[in-house]
């Protein structure tokens, strides 16, 4: 499917606009410290992601999701015996967390700036309403984009539905994003274009096992490189 026919490139937001999951990596390591008298820190961090996976459902994603599961996990690795001081802590990490500054991922500021010239642009991202919004205007990129999309989860449901609002086709739609299984797949699904370019850190969450061979497919190593194609 030729790329002429684009008209809106979405953009995920978490590790393809700025820097995210570094950050959760950061608060594991720091959690499973903290409970390192109760359990090793390799079991302690499977434990906490089983937590993690068990809660998705009910509280879905975001730091503060994230903040109950840690603890949750604290009670369930000290046999309910999680002090009060350690409790805390855990919340002022999710609050740390939710301040930290906005770090862009390199070249993007740039390449929006570029494609908005010539494409309606949309943030397409799944998460916390109020953090996702509240990073995209610490981080300055809002005025690139003609639409703001924050969903529970990325389906092809939603990409579908996202689609007809915007009133374009499948073959007008363009997704760049991290994750192959939450930016990628659902949307080569539907008919429509997928740009992956990779961060270095992946949540085990989103990790497919699968090599992708699709005609309305591309891989790329940083965010200028769209502009070569595009």
């Amino acid at each position: 499917m030729p790329l002429s026919n684009i008209k809106v490139i979405a953009f995920d937001a978490d590790d393809t606009l700025w820097v995210n999951e570094t950050l959760f990596r950061k608060a594991e390591e720091e959690f499973c410290d903290l409970l390192e008298d109760h359990m090793s820190k390799e079991e302690a961090n499977t434990l906490l992601f089983d937590v993690e996976m068990k809660n998705l459902p009910l509280y879905g994603y975001g730091i503060k999701p994230f903040t109950l599961s840690l603890i949750e996990a604290a009670i369930t690795i000290s046999n309910g015996n999680t002090t009060v001081d350690l409790i805390q802590k855990l919340i002022e990490k999710g609050k740390q967390m939710l301040q930290e500054p906005i770090e862009l991922i390199d070249g993007i500021d740039s390449t929006l700036e570029q494609l908005s010239k010539q494409y309606r642009l949309v943030m397409a991202t799944k998460g916390d309403l109020l953090d996702q919004e509240r990073k995209l205007i610490k981080s300055g990129l809002e005025k690139y984009f003609h639409h703001i999309e924050i969903v529970s989860d990325k389906t092809e449901k939603q990409y579908s539905k996202l689609v007809k609002h915007l009133d374009i086709t499948e073959k007008e739609f363009l997704m760049v994003g991290n994750s192959l299984k939450s930016d990628i797949l659902p949307v080569l699904n539907i008919g429509a274009h997928a740009f992956h370019i990779p961060f270095h850190t992946t949540w085990a969450h989103e990790m497919i096992n699968e090599e992708i061979d699709h005609p309305n497919f591309r891989s790329f190593t940083k965010a200028s490189e769209l502009l070569e194609v595009l």
